[in-house]
């Protein structure tokens, strides 16, 4: 509306400035020449009358000319000079201020009576011009009133006209916000039948059919919701689904590659022929694939179930890359690779096993992957007080198509052509990256890929650094590993489990005994005059049974008779949450099945030693 007001409005302003310039001039003009008119009738007048008395030198008649004519309107001044231009009379006027501007004319006294009419003098007279003056000022302001008072009509005719001619706008204007504000039906009054009308009748046409495809979009929108909201549940339900399968197939599953890993590893017990140990061996081999896949599944459901707790501890960095060097460099020279772990003493805070774990993963994927050269583990500092673990080989390196899916689960990169260092069952199951990633998520942190075929890779996240603190060495004593003569009971109810690890204790040099469940259990403490020197039980039993019941009725059995708590072990495929946070909540230390007989033999040692240390 003010465009429309102000379009209306110029051409009048520039008309009415014109006019009053143009008229205000012509009359300034007009009176300047009134003036010049005045005084020259004026000039010549007194030049008449004063031709005799000039040439008579008639002083006092000229004096008595002089102030008669200053009498008259507007002059200011007269002076009448001989011809040889003395003043002979010199009068001023009633107007002579001497301060207001005058206008001068001069006229010459000629005696026209004389032959060649010679010139006897002059008069001159000052007319002044203060009344022109006046005149002229009183002209401006009338003009300037007529200017303003014009304007002032224009303006209020040209917002009128604005107003009438932008309603129709402003009503479409109005129209689309009740639209964006989501109105459901918005029509506007068609005015007229110009091109105003044409817009307002395109305006309602076009609202309306939005407001069809709003109604469609919506019932299309609520129809997919509730689909979405189906979908969502479904795969809500496969999820745990997923994770409930996975949980039961690695507890089910792991009970008889259990019992396969102590009935293999018992085989190979005083066996002297060659054929059987190279057969046995492989019966072996093919056990740790099934032990790497069965790992791999049971990782992935301990994350998915949150089982696993971070523990964040402050650490040296150089003793966790010790412990990776030491389980992977005997692979890495039987294979003429070269294993790489840079020293550094820088500290980080993390959960130190799963900071190993992680480690343990990229480091055997790189040396699976890598033919030549080698893999090199290094630790960089950071401005930004955080440490960058890098994983680097040479080995075949990853696709580009392939890097943005590597860390999906159950995800295999083919590698056609290349010294893949596992076949078969030890390839894996794709789930070793998947599970670094979910482990560095727990971190607080991300594994980051960068990789160029035939190259080699590097796998990097970050860590928080801290300052290093003081250790005072201490030196390390080895625990004995001779379990012989070791009373033993073990707690299953698998009878495989139970003969398998019967057939390896005893070839150990171990006195044992077995059972089945609680009761089993009791009789079989009763038969011994003194506690056993360590109880290994399942955590699922028969009948639901949980191994910590079984272990609580031995303490009290034991507590009645006064003698100390015994050391105990617990050996579980179970990957629910709840069941593991039972076991966390006791504190008592868990191997998690198939064990292998070297990890047994350890953690019997441990747990006896650390029980002995406790009663001590």
């Amino acid at each position: 509306m003010q465009r429309f007001a102000l379009v209306a409005l110029v051409p009048t302003m520039v008309t009415a400035t014109l006019l009053v310039t143009m008229l205000t001039r012509s009359q300034l003009i007009t009176l300047r020449d009134m003036a010049q008119n005045t005084a020259g009738a004026i000039a010549t007048q007194a030049a008449s009358v004063s031709t005799t008395p000039l040439r008579d030198m008639q002083r006092r008649e000229l004096v008595r000319i002089a102030e008669s004519i200053g009498e008259l309107p507007h002059v200011a001044r007269v002076q009448i000079r001989a011809a040889d231009g003395e003043i002979v009379a010199d009068s001023l006027g009633r107007s002579g201020t001497g301060n207001a501007e005058s206008l001068t004319v001069v006229r010459d006294v000629v005696d026209s009576d004389q032959p060649g009419h010679p010139v006897l003098g002059s008069v001159l007279v000052d007319v002044s011009l203060s009344s022109a003056i006046s005149a002229q000022q009183a002209s401006l302001r009338n003009a300037l009133i007529a200017l303003i008072a014009s304007l002032v009509v224009a303006s209020v005719i040209a917002w009128q006209a604005a107003r009438w001619i932008s309603a129709p706008l402003r009503r479409l204007v109005a129209a689309v916000h009740q639209l964006g504000r989501g109105d459901r039906h918005v029509e506007v009054e068609v005015t007229d039948q110009s091109e105003i009308g044409e817009l307002q009748r395109g305006f309602n046409s076009a609202a309306l059919a939005l407001f069809d495809v709003q109604l469609s979009m919506e019932r299309e929108i609520e129809h997919a919701t509730v689909e979405l909201a189906r979908k969502n549940a479904a795969l809500e339900a496969a999820s745990v689904a997923k994770a409930r399968f996975l949980a039961a197939a690695s507890h089910d599953l792991r009970q008889p590659l259990y019992a396969l890993t102590l009935f293999s590893s018992s085989l190979a017990v005083d066996e002297r022929d060659p054929v059987r140990l190279d057969r046995i061996a492989h019966i072996q081999e093919c056990v740790e694939a099934l032990d790497h896949l069965f790992s791999e599944l049971l990782d992935l459901s301990r994350l998915e179930t949150g089982a696993m707790q971070i523990e964040i501890t402050e650490f040296p960095l150089d003793q966790v890359l010790q412990e990776v060097s030491r389980n992977f460099r005997m692979i890495a020279e039987q294979h003429g690779l070269r294993l790489i772990m840079r020293a550094t003493d820088v500290w980080v805070r993390s959960d130190r096993t799963m900071l190993a774990r992680i480690l343990n993963n990229l480091v055997s994927n790189a040396l699976r992957y890598t033919s030549k050269g080698g893999v090199l583990v290094v630790a960089r500092r950071r401005c930004d007080g955080t440490v960058r673990l890098d994983v680097w080989d040479t080995g075949s390196g990853i696709a580009p198509e392939h890097q943005a899916r590597v860390f999906d689960e159950f995800y295999r990169v083919e590698c056609h052509g290349t010294n893949e260092r596992d076949t078969g069952a030890r390839r894996g199951l794709g789930l070793g990256l998947a599970t670094v990633q979910r482990l560095a998520e727990l971190l607080d942190t991300q594994v980051v890929l960068k990789s160029h075929p035939g190259r080699g890779s590097v796998f990097s996240f970050h860590l928080p650094e801290i300052p290093a603190q003081v250790v005072f060495d201490t030196p390390a004593e080895e625990t004995p590993m001779d379990v012989t003569g070791m009373r033993v009971l073990v707690i299953d109810d698998e009878p495989a489990i139970l003969s398998g690890i019967r057939y390896l204790l005893r070839s150990w040099g171990c006195e044992v005994a077995i059972a089945e469940d609680r009761i089993q259990a009791l009789q079989a403490a009763e038969e011994w005059p003194a506690p056993p020197d360590i109880v290994i039980s399942d955590l699922r039993l028969r009948d639901g049974e949980s191994g910590l019941d079984v272990l609580a009725a031995l303490d009290q059995l034991y507590a009645r008779d006064g003698h100390a708590p015994f050391p105990r072990l617990l050996i579980t495929g179970e990957t629910r949450s709840d069941r593991l946070r039972e076991i966390m909540a006791a504190n008592i230390p868990v191997l998690y099945k198939p064990v292998s007989p070297e990890q047994l033999r350890e953690a019997m040692m441990v747990a006896w030693n650390v029980a002995r240390a406790a009663a001590a």
